[in-house]
């Protein structure tokens, strides 16, 4: 348990005597605290105060609420010490003392914790310092401020409980704004706020200001533990155990009259990063009136009409606090009868392209490394340059319908479809913009989803059908949303009471998971923006780790190398077959009943995915290219079964009301082919597909299958050489968990390669490898990798298989329930698990290099796209991930903080320049011997 619970600003340097680095600081002190201490240190003007730190927040918590010892009593010291300081006593109406009592907890959380000025003011002190200020209008602004904001912060009284009483003091005087009530006005206010609290809480408002900073003390460090801190903790990545800290400062006043202000001003531009003041500021007010929007504001270049001395002192502590901390600053500032006092500083928050510039013309100005630049910036900031974003005053405005997973970022308006020929007629005939909606998708509603500006399911998870193809395509997708429910035969979908038809407008964000009624209007991010290229390059020069991406058409596969991918991990080639043209011949193929019928479909199918593959060489000429064989099982080509069974009926129904003979004969051939399809259908599903007969044990069965595709790879090779393309072709045998399959499938294709490469008289080279995707796998790795070239993990099955969890059910059910009650930390199908499969990756990786020196291994699950993930991946060694090409520059990025880490470069907010205060100390002393 800790001996020192309470620091003054002055006492700084014991703070630092406890831990090796300022984040310890910052962790003992909160981000507040340990920042007016160490402004205080440098000369800035700053209110005398103290700090009850952290830990005390947190023993306090796990007492339930009552004070540990010596808390207190430290506490009441430090308020005497600042008493000395001030020559103010706390509670004295002849020369009182006000204090504020602020949160401040390690990472900044705006306004999500509570605060609450001039403690120490009372009916006595108020009389007091009428006399001494002879501004009754400015005491009783103050005090009624005080019970206003003690009545909601700790007695969680309703704000609008006094607001309507101003309101209504307001109307009585006849004036338009709280700056021009009278001192009869404020003192009537605070009496009547005295009885409110009274009246909605059953005790009174305390004279007592010991009492009144202990209660506040108090309802600060509960303030930890609402509902709002903890979702903000929540959606910030915050961790839950770190307490905030309690900041007692002197208070000065920003109400004092026409020589007083307030305002609240970062040092950069927040939106675009450009130099300069930007911020907010009014006269004769307190902090308070700015963030809370109750005045219209004035921008901080009025201030430098009205007090420009103090103008141009906040201009010069503001650049250097920001090369002090090496970073754009948050400034709050009162202006006190002309006097500047500052009362925070942190570091600001920005948007991704000032961020991105920030960090870039810092490295320009000396106070920033590259490396620190590229640790600076976020790969989710990254992200925000590839996908259109919603103007936000309309977002302000627009009506939210539902929320669900936020599942591929970015803006996307149109017209709700619900299903996928509708989607792709609407936009593809009639221009319309479209969101495609449905239960769920499946492989044959690619077509309308690459016609759709986004897609809205109500089923499904991160990895479903929808959430892959969504990222794979950069459509905006939110899925999973509970609450929606689509009625496909009456065209609607029904969120709680509000019903919307088919063709009405919604406008959806994938970023933040939120579906919009209407249409509301998109800005698109400049992705040719300087300071980002600049910082890709620095980026790309720092990485060791190679990013591919995953990609199954010329088009994508274009996309991915203009975003800087350096191979295609991972082409899908049961995509290709999912195309109009080649679905029925896919189904003749399953459909046959002999070998002989089974080639013929396959002798069709080979020059379509011949052609595939010349443009996906094409294409990506130099770079390889890793092609995985057929995986998914038979049946997800064929028509639904329940909609097969529906179909049938409805057509059996027909034919008993049919006239003439030529439609009777007509729908007998309907008929008959729906009942073909049926019984096919039937006899190829399984009980649990996604671990049945696909992958290699579908190849397994139809050895002609891994022919076709071999043949038509090596020949579209061929050609391509023979155009002067740089070919570099690696073949993916998928699911293999014993090695005799592989060598099965090996034989197969290295026949096949051999037969072209006499055929064309050429040699193509080439790699055969497999996809790690099953658990012993993983464990033979080191007797797999002699017969494989590569490796590839494929993390979305892996992790299917390793937890023994379906990935469409889990983030429905229970996984969520694990999530929010910190089972687990992460969702596995987001975020690789470190602690389980991570182990067994790191185990492959070192068995089958072991056997296979060098051995190329990546992973093309949709883990290559996490920054989590990435820098696991770097740090167990593998040569590239691969992910979908709008995460590239994502991974791109994540690999080289991945990789600038590991050299031993910290992550932001760094320390102050002098964080011992060194520097400031000899200049103090060299001032005073000059002065002397």
């Amino acid at each position: 348990m800790a001996d020192k619970w309470v620091y003054l600003y002055s006492e700084l340097e014991e703070a630092e005597a406890r831990y090796d680095d300022w984040e310890g600081v910052r962790g003992l002190l909160g981000g507040k605290g340990a920042n007016l201490a160490e402004m205080s240190r440098i000369g800035v003007p700053v209110p005398p105060g103290f700090t009850i730190t952290t830990e005390a927040c947190i023993a306090y918590l796990a007492a339930d609420g009552r004070f540990p010892p010596d808390i207190w009593e430290q506490s009441l010291n430090a308020l005497t010490a600042i008493e000395k300081e001030t020559g103010k006593e706390f509670g004295n109406p002849d020369k009182p003392l006000l204090v504020s009592c602020r949160s401040g907890a390690k990472f900044s959380m705006p306004g999500m914790m509570d605060t609450i000025l001039n403690l120490g003011m009372n009916d006595e002190v108020a009389e007091g310092m009428v006399k001494l200020t002879g501004d009754a209008r400015f005491v009783y602004d103050a005090y009624r401020r005080l019970i206003q904001m003690f009545g909601t912060v700790v007695r969680e009284m309703e704000d609008n409980i006094f607001e309507e009483v101003i309101e209504q003091r307001r109307l009585e005087a006849g004036v338009a704004t709280d700056p021009e009530l009278g001192a009869e006005d404020w003192k009537a206010l605070t009496q009547r706020f005295k009885e409110l609290v009274k009246i909605h809480t059953r005790a009174p408002f305390p004279q007592d200001p010991v009492e009144q900073l202990k209660a506040a003390t108090e309802a600060v460090f509960e303030s930890w533990n609402t509902r709002r801190a903890i979702d903000y903790r929540n959606a910030s990545n915050i961790p839950h155990d770190l307490g905030t800290a309690v900041n007692i400062v002197t208070m000065v006043f920003g109400n004092m009259g026409e020589t007083s202000g307030t305002g609240v001003v970062m040092s950069r531009n927040p939106s675009s990063g450009e130099p300069g003041l930007a911020g907010d500021f009014l006269v004769n007010a307190q902090g308070e009136d700015v963030v809370a929007g109750t005045r219209q504001t004035f921008e901080i270049d009025a201030m430098a009409k009205r007090f420009p001395e103090a103008y141009q002192q906040l201009c010069d502590i503001a650049d250097n606090l920001e090369k002090h901390y090496r970073n754009m600053q948050d400034l709050e500032f009162t202006i006190e009868n002309g006097d500047l006092w500052l009362l925070q500083t942190r570091n600001g928050k920005r948007t991704a392209a000032a961020e991105v510039r920030i960090a870039v013309e810092m490295v320009d100005e000396g106070l920033l490394s590259r490396e620190e630049a590229v640790l600076r910036v976020s790969p989710e900031q990254v992200d925000f340059y590839l996908h259109p974003q919603f103007d936000e005053t309309a977002r302000a405005e627009a009506q939210l319908i539902a929320k669900g997973l936020n599942v591929s970022p970015g803006a996307a308006v149109g017209a709700i479809a619900f299903d996928a020929d509708t989607a792709e007629r609407w936009a593809r005939e009639e221009g319309r913009a479209v969101i495609m909606v449905r239960p769920e998708t499946k492989p044959d509603d690619v077509h309308g989803m690459l016609a759709a500006e986004g897609i809205v399911t109500s089923r499904g998870g991160r990895t479903s059908h929808a959430a892959l193809v969504a990222r794979q395509f950069g459509k905006p997708a939110v899925v999973g949303i509970e609450e929606l429910e689509i009625d496909l035969a009456d065209r609607e979908a029904r969120v709680g009471d509000l019903t919307i038809r088919e063709g009405t407008a919604i406008s959806i964000d994938g970023h933040r998971g939120e579906v919009y009624l209407g249409a509301l209007p998109t800005v698109v991010p400049d992705i040719q923006d300087p300071w980002l290229t600049r910082l890709m390059e620095w980026a790309d020069e720092f990485r060791t780790l190679e990013v591919w991406a995953n990609a199954d058409y010329a088009d994508d596969a274009k996309r991915a190398r203009n975003l800087g991918a350096q191979g295609i991990g991972l082409c899908r080639t049961e995509h290709m077959f999912f195309e109009e043209d080649r679905l029925p011949v896919m189904r003749e193929m399953i459909m046959a009943r002999n070998s002989s019928e089974r080639e013929e479909a396959l002798d069709k199918l080979l020059p379509l995915q011949r052609g595939d593959f010349q443009q996906l060489f094409r294409a990506m000429d130099g770079l390889p290219v890793v092609v995985r064989l057929l995986d998914p099982p038979l049946h997800e080509f064929l028509p639904d079964h329940m909609e097969l069974q529906k179909e049938l009926s409805e057509l059996k129904l027909k034919l008993q009301h049919l006239d003439t003979l030529r439609d009777i004969d007509h729908t007998l051939v309907e008929i008959r082919e729906k009942q073909d399809f049926l019984a096919r259908t039937e006899e190829l599903l399984e009980t649990n597909p996604m671990l049945g007969t696909r992958g290699v044990r579908l190849a397994m069965l139809l050895p002609e299958l891994t022919r076709m595709q071999s043949r038509a790879l090596f020949q579209a090779a061929a050609q391509c050489i023979r155009e002067g393309v740089d070919v570099k072709v690696e073949v993916m045998i998928p699911l293999v968990s014993e090695v005799n399959e592989l060598r099965t499938q090996r034989d197969i294709v290295a026949a096949e390669a051999a037969q072209v490469m006499d055929e064309e008289e050429r040699e193509i080279p080439y790699k055969l490898g497999t996809m790690i995707e099953i658990p012993r796998a993983a464990l033979m790795a080191d007797v797999i990798a002699g017969d494989a070239e590569f490796f590839s993990f494929g993390t979305n099955d892996l992790t299917q298989t390793t937890f023994g969890i379906s990935r469409d059910d889990a983030e429905k059910g229970f996984l969520m329930h694990y999530l929010e009650h910190g089972v687990l930390k992460d969702n596995p199908f987001a975020t690789i698990d470190r602690e389980g499969m991570g182990r067994m990756m790191r185990r492959a990786v070192e068995m089958g290099r072991e056997t296979r020196p060098g051995l190329e291994v990546g992973i093309c699950g949709e883990h290559g796209g996490d920054p989590k993930s990435v820098e696991f991946c770097h740090e167990i060694g593998l040569n590239y991930v691969s992910c979908s090409p709008f995460r590239v520059p994502i991974a791109r990025f994540a690999a080289a903080q991945a990789a600038v880490q590991s050299r031993g470069w910290k992550a932001m907010p760094p320390a102050p320049r002098d964080p011992k205060g060194k520097a400031a100390k000899a200049a103090k002393k060299e001032k005073a011997a000059a002065a002397s």
